[in-house]
């Protein structure tokens, strides 16, 4: 396994590998890596001939006040992973190769960007895209790996690799969840053993939700509010948005009708922790 820290080792190292007919696979991480980083790098493994994983802490996208400069970076420990699961190169630059001095180039994705997480942290998503297609123009992959966790960032990408007409594929794989449903998360680890107990009912709310939907509850009203007196009734939670918005969109909706995004955000104290479900809900008349 190759680590690169350097974009021009990282372009020798591509070119050599689709000159042997390879093609590339790119899974973006910030690193502190777990078994959700784990499936994407394995999903690489299996369609892609050369395995890329970036491991980079991005600035940019945390606002003040965040947890930028204690967000974990146990880098052996992630370069182990990257190897043990089939990684043939890791990019892992340094702020100064991302954005040398006098940067000036930011990417926004308008609407898509403004809601949801975008909405509570603004400007989240701007470095989140720029950050993630200069990973594009550097390794130039053939297929990039998101999680369905980070449903927004992956729906941003997507419009992204749309708009600026990207011959980049685009997959997004199942959100990973510890036995009792908690979403995997490199913030899990802030959570102390009461805040990580309590944090299992994000994911029982929106099973609760789930279950309403597949019996028939179309209003989303109704499944906003049940959201929200779950996580009101959790000890040390704070709801930052309890939503249902139009999957593409991301636009509430009144009546759960096709691709529906059922999405939330809660803090205990400073951690931030978020997860989501997609109903996919049969048109009026085709049910």
């Amino acid at each position: 396994m190759i680590v690169a820290h350097t974009i021009d080792s990282v372009r020798q190292a591509v070119t050599e590998a689709r000159s042997r007919g390879s093609t590339i696979g790119l899974a973006p991480t910030m690193g502190a890596l777990h078994a959700g980083h784990v499936s994407l790098i394995r999903s690489a493994r299996q369609e892609a001939g050369f395995v890329v994983v970036s491991i980079f802490v991005n600035p940019s996208q945390f606002g003040a006040g965040e947890d930028l400069e204690r967000y974990p970076r146990p880098l052996a420990q992630d370069l182990h992973v990257c190897e043990e699961h089939g990684a043939d190169l890791v990019f892992v630059p340094d702020a100064g190769i991302m954005y040398p001095r006098g940067y000036r180039t930011w990417v926004e994705v308008h609407e898509l960007q403004d809601v949801l997480c975008g909405a509570a942290r603004p400007g989240h998503f701007r470095g989140v895209a720029t950050v993630v297609l200069k990973l594009f123009n550097i390794v130039q992959p053939d297929l990039a790996y998101f999680g369905q966790k980070d449903a927004q960032q992956a729906r941003i990408i997507r419009q992204m690799v749309q708009d600026l007409n990207l011959p980049i594929r685009v997959q997004v794989c199942p959100v990973v969840r510890e036995p009792d449903g908690l979403a995997l998360s490199s913030r899990n680890q802030y959570l102390d053993s009461a805040q990580r107990n309590h944090a299992r009912a994000l994911f029982l709310a929106l099973e609760e939700v789930r279950k309403l939907a597949e019996k028939g509850e179309g209003d989303a009203r109704v499944l906003r509010q049940l959201l929200a007196s779950r996580i009101a009734s959790i000890p040390g939670a704070v709801l930052d948005y309890a939503a249902v918005v139009d999957a593409d969109s991301l636009k509430p909706v009144t009546r759960l009708t096709g691709e529906v995004l059922v999405a939330l955000a809660v803090k205990f104290v400073s951690t931030r922790l978020i997860d989501n479900i997609q109903l996919s809900i049969p048109e009026e008349g085709t049910r």
